[in-house]
C-alpha cells in the first residue's frame, strides 16, 4: 500500500506547487522560505523521482511541461484538502460562521426550546442554519454515532442508562398530565382507564410511555388514536370526549389556543428531563458546545 509515497519525500511536493503557481524559483523559494540553492536542489531530486524534467527555463519564467500540468490540480487539491484537517482547529466564531445544525428533535421538544433559542441566535449568529429532522427511535443514537446529526433533543427518566460515547446535558425536568374538553368535571383512575385516549409517539411506537407505568401497575388504557405528532390533538381533545396525557409544559401553553381543560395524572409516573444529546467526538465540538450553552441560556431566560 502507498507503494509509490514511502518512496518518496514528501515535502518535495510543496516546492513542486510553489515553482508551479510562481513560475520562478526565487519567487517559490521566498515563499517556502528556503534559499533558491536548497529549492533546486529539492527541485532536482523531484525531477529525478519523476523521471520527468517538470519545469524548464524560457527567459525569465520556469515553464511546465505536460506532465507538471496533469500533475499539477492533483498536488494542490491534496495540500490544500491536508492543510485544512490538519490544522489546529479556530475556535468556532458565530458571528461569522454560515454553519448548517442537524438536529433531531421531537414536536414536543421544538416546541419547548426553539421559540427561545431562535430569539437567541437571530442576535448572535444571524447567518446560522438549522435542520430540523424526526428520527425513528430515542435519542436517535446511530445518527449521533455515525456524525449524521448534530446534536439530539429528546428525554429520560430517572435511572435511565447512559450511553459511554454520549454527552448528556439536562435542560429541564417536567411531567405528565391529563387534558379533557371543558365539560369534565373529575379525573379519577376509573375515569381515565374507561376513557378512550390520544397517545403521542413519535417514534412510531406500538404505545406510549405511561403504557408501561399503567402496565407496571397491573393496569391498560385503550387507545383510540395513534399519532406521532401533537399539532392536532389539542383540537381533538376539545372536540371529543377523549383524554390525553402531554407534558405540563405544553398543557399550560394550548390551554391558550384550544378549549380544554387540565388534570393532575390519577396515577404516579415518575418526571422526566428534556436533554441534549450529543457524539463525545464530534468533528464540530467546538460549535456544538457553543450551541449547546445557547441552549441552554436561552431556557434559563424563559423561566
Amino acid at each position: 500500500m502507498h507503494h509509490v509515497l514511502r518512496r518518496l519525500d514528501l515535502n518535495l511536493l510543496p516546492v513542486f506547487d510553489a515553482v508551479y503557481r510562481h513560475r520562478s524559483v526565487r519567487l517559490a523559494a521566498a515563499e517556502l522560505a528556503m534559499s533558491t540553492s536548497a529549492l533546486s536542489h529539492a527541485l532536482t531530486r523531484l525531477r529525478e523521482f519523476l523521471k520527468d524534467p517538470l519545469f524548464y527555463r524560457e527567459g525569465h519564467k520556469m515553464c511546465p511541461s505536460v506532465f507538471a500540468c496533469q500533475l499539477a490540480p492533483y498536488i494542490a487539491g491534496s495540500l490544500s484538502t491536508l492543510n485544512q484537517h490538519l490544522s489546529p482547529l479556530q475556535p468556532f466564531d458565530p458571528l461569522a460562521s454560515t454553519e448548517t445544525f442537524r438536529i433531531a428533535v421531537t414536536d414536543y421538544t421544538a416546541f419547548c426550546i426553539f421559540p427561545g433559542l431562535m430569539k437567541e441566535t437571530e442576535k448572535m449568529a444571524p447567518d446560522i442554519t438549522f435542520e430540523l429532522c424526526h428520527l425513528p427511535y430515542n435519542p436517535a443514537l446511530k445518527e449521533l454515532l455515525a456524525g449524521e446529526i448534530d446534536l439530539a433533543l429528546s428525554f429520560s427518566e430517572a435511572n435511565e442508562g447512559k450511553h459511554q460515547d454520549l454527552e448528556e446535558v439536562d435542560l429541564f425536568s417536567d411531567e405528565f398530565v391529563v387534558i379533557s374538553n371543558i365539560n369534565r368535571l373529575s379525573m379519577t383512575l376509573e375515569e381515565y382507564l374507561s376513557a378512550g385516549h390520544v397517545v403521542v409517539t413519535p417514534w412510531n411506537e406500538k404505545k406510549g410511555l405511561l403504557d408501561a407505568h399503567l402496565a407496571r401497575l397491573g393496569l391498560e388504557r385503550r387507545i383510540s388514536l395513534r399519532t406521532p405528532s401533537m399539532l392536532a390533538s389539542p383540537h381533538i381533545i376539545a372536540e371529543s370526549d377523549l383524554l390525553m396525557a402531554i407534558p405540563a409544559l405544553v398543557a399550560s401553553k394550548i390551554a391558550e389556543l384550544a378549549s380544554i381543560k387540565t388534570f393532575p395524572l390519577p396515577f404516579y409516573a415518575p418526571p422526566f428531563t428534556v436533554k441534549i444529546y450529543s457524539h463525545k467526538r464530534s468533528g464540530k465540538k467546538s460549535s456544538t458546545d457553543w450551541l449547546k450553552k445557547v441552549i441552554l441560556q436561552s431556557i434559563k431566560e424563559k423561566k
